[in-house]
């Protein structure tokens, strides 16, 4: 009799989770634990309350993103949430671990002596597994893309136009990205009362293309990238009712997206 199939875990961090990290970090490690020694509060100014902060040194396993030479042993701090009792967490030897880090310019990093590793966030460790490795593979692909959805910074402007039929009407929203590239929003209402939208990322507004997929890169740019309400001072020069079915139209394509899912609190930048 056959055996049923079972299904590997799935990874305890969301997809927002590890593009958080990936998208700041220059550097993601895949790393074990060598050694890693609590400091005394005064030796770690700024810890946030209930956590304590480790000097960890660790072997380096793989080099998932980054350039340039990497020792074979590095060094870094971490910030970690106090176990039970309010002691510090026990960091086994051995214990596989993701890094999501900056180089530490000047350091050492020769194949017989400890390099030095800043992480992008006091506490950008993750403990290994399987699936976290895979989501972050697959984020780290899309992110290299050429023409990669860059993050959203801001709402530029947007207007809405009453359709030929009555009920009918196209909204058009214009964002800021991080790189300069433009990124709209088109949303198309027939005379039904039905609506479509796509998003663009580049010169190109094509009002047909496919809604993202969630857990993608361009789902992750808009879903936790997007303002959560639109200013209806940047449709001035609209009346006020197209300005309204404009923030009207906005509110279906959030509501789409679904929401930015986060378990961990994300990087500074």
């Amino acid at each position: 009799m056959q055996a049923p199939a079972t299904t590997a875990p799935a990874s305890p961090y969301s997809y927002a989770d590890v593009a958080d990290l990936a998208t700041t970090a220059p550097m993601a490690i895949h790393a074990r634990i060598a050694s890693a020694t609590a400091l005394k509060p005064e030796r770690a100014p700024g810890v946030a309350a209930g956590s304590s902060r480790f000097y960890v040194e660790a072997d380096v396993v793989s080099l998932i993103r980054g350039s340039g030479p990497l020792a074979a042993r590095i060094s870094y701090l971490v910030d970690l949430p106090l176990g039970a009792k309010g002691k510090p967490v026990k960091l086994k030897k051995k214990q596989p671990v993701l890094l999501f880090a900056r180089p530490v310019a000047g350091a050492v990093a020769g194949s017989n002596s400890t390099g030095s590793v800043r992480l992008v966030a006091p506490d950008a460790q993750l403990p290994w597994d399987p699936a976290t490795e895979a989501r972050l593979r697959a984020v780290l692909t899309e992110l290299v893309q050429p023409g990669a959805p860059p993050a959203i910074t801001g709402f530029a402007n947007g207007f809405h136009v009453p359709g030929t039929l009555p009920g009918e009407g196209e909204t058009q929203l214009f964002f800021d990205t991080a790189t300069g590239e433009p990124m709209s929003l088109t949303i198309l209402t027939a005379a039904d009362g039905s609506r479509r939208w796509a998003a663009a990322f580049g010169e190109i507004v094509d009002g047909s293309a496919a809604v993202p997929a969630q857990n993608t890169l361009a789902w992750y740019r808009l879903a936790c990238g997007l303002p959560r309400r639109l200013p209806e001072a940047r449709l001035a020069g609209t009346p006020p009712e197209d300005r309204r079915k404009a923030v009207s139209d906005y509110s279906v394509v959030l509501g789409a997206l679904g929401d930015c899912t986060r378990t961990r609190k994300p990087p500074a930048g």
